[in-house]
């Protein structure tokens, strides 16, 4: 991808991050302020009240280029997308991270104790300032309490296992929670858990990564245009996908042949991410 990509260009019409002085030409130039998601959930729109591309999770730091009428043009620390949020979802406190949901979903309590009311729904991924723990409850920066069997400090090992967790999930287009994902929120999530870095498009997903060799192996990336599913072994893969509405396991053999008839094409490449190419967690 290169700047030029507006999925990944951190500019408006009006205003860019310094780092695009002489890239590219804009009234005004910003060194960008680092804020942080607040609420539970956001999509990354394409304008201010425009369509959903992508979503972000509690926690997620963001970098603000632009500000206007009650919106926030921001591009995202993990994997440089940038979209419009609402400004009031976001927060100048930025507490150290010390850990990330692990559990497909869970809650935030108002104290610790399940029979409590629950504050807020997190979905796998969300970033956590973890402050102290209390019997089976984690206490939160920004108040609230996580139970503990849902929060981990350390990245999953195999992107195969996390994905099986979302199993169920409604397809969301652009959707990155498990209120509803797509097939490369999907990706996105599994490899996010085991500290791997991913874009968060299937094209940029398929660039991003080296060609598999040989065998189809158990975490190899299947891509189809549009689409990207997950090797669970030689003969079965995980996916959001819109033909079932649902992150489902199938085939890979029938998946091939159901997919090409439909006419969205024939399987267009496999890639496997490396290990050792690990980043910060939590």
């Amino acid at each position: 991808m290169t700047a030029a990509d507006p999925r990944l260009t951190p500019a408006t019409e009006r205003v860019a991050l310094d780092s695009l002085r002489g890239i590219l030409k804009r009234p005004a130039y910003t060194p960008g302020r680092p804020m942080r998601l607040a609420r539970p959930l956001a999509d990354l729109c394409r304008a201010p009240q425009g369509g959903r591309d992508r979503q972000v999770n509690f926690g997620a730091d963001l970098v603000v280029v632009e500000q206007r009428q009650g919106w926030a043009f921001v591009q995202a620390a993990a994997d440089g997308y940038c979209g419009w949020v609402r400004a009031e979802d976001l927060a100048t406190e930025m507490p150290p991270i010390t850990h990330r949901v692990s559990a497909p979903a869970t809650h935030i309590y108002a104290q610790p104790d399940m029979k409590t009311p629950e504050l807020a729904q997190l979905s796998l991924g969300a970033r956590l300032s973890v402050t102290a723990m209390q019997g089976q409850f984690a206490r939160l920066a920004q108040g609230g309490w996580v139970p503990v069997q849902h929060v981990a400090d350390q990245p999953d090992h195999d992107p195969a296992t996390v994905a099986a967790r979302f199993l169920g999930t409604p397809y969301l287009w652009g959707g990155n929670s498990r209120n509803g994902i797509d097939c490369s929120g999907l990706v996105q999530a599994a490899l996010g858990a085991c500290a791997l870095p991913c874009p968060g498009d299937s094209d940029m997903q398929e660039a991003a990564f080296p060609p598999a060799e040989g065998a189809i192996r158990r975490n190899d990336l299947l891509f189809w245009p549009g689409h990207v599913a997950l090797a669970l072994d030689a003969e079965r893969m995980i996916h959001a996908t819109a033909f079932a509405m649902a992150v489902i396991v199938e085939p890979i053999d029938q998946a091939i042949t159901r997919i090409e008839a439909a006419g969205q094409g024939p399987l267009r490449s496999r890639r496997r991410p490396w290990p050792g190419r690990q980043g910060a967690f939590p």
